[in-house]
């Protein structure tokens, strides 16, 4: 199994094809929204099978990053099962393409600290599954001088 990740501003999937705008960059404001475009090549014998999806993040210190909930914290991921078909005409032994977006709305991280999205295939992740990214840190505060005449 291949995964190709992309971060991106926004992305989509039509027609079987990822479409991608603002993508590939790894430093981003905190609290901004964002994309993340995964292209999968599942091979042939995978095909017709039922795989499980995680995509979680993780804080720089290895620890999942959890948000408030109606229920208390929790963690951020995103956990699905698909299943590719074989589609007509494709040659039998190739690699089917099974494209994925997912917006991410915006999330409450810290300023000035590095962050992973890490993807799991049935409970499986390789290294070039992880995509880091950094927050920009919080701009100097500013200080107002009011001089009285």
């Amino acid at each position: 199994m291949r995964a190709t990740l992309l971060l991106a501003d926004y992305a989509v999937v039509a027609d079987g094809k990822l479409y991608v705008s603002g993508g590939g960059w790894s430093v981003t404001s905190a609290g901004a929204p964002s994309a993340i475009a995964i292209k999968l090549d599942v091979p042939w014998d995978r095909a017709n099978a039922k795989l499980h999806l995680r995509l979680r993040l993780i804080g720089q210190d290895g620890e999942p990053v959890v948000v408030p909930g109606a229920d208390g914290p929790q963690p951020v991921e995103i956990n699905g099962d698909v299943e590719v078909g074989r589609p007509t005409g494709v040659v039998p032994g190739a690699d089917l393409d099974f494209p994925l977006a997912f917006q991410i709305g915006p999330l409450p991280l810290q300023p000035g600290q590095r962050y992973e999205w890490v993807l799991d295939i049935d409970g499986d992740t390789q290294r070039d599954w992880h995509l880091t990214f950094s927050t920009r840190a919080a701009p100097p505060a500013t200080t107002t001088y009011v001089v009285d005449p």
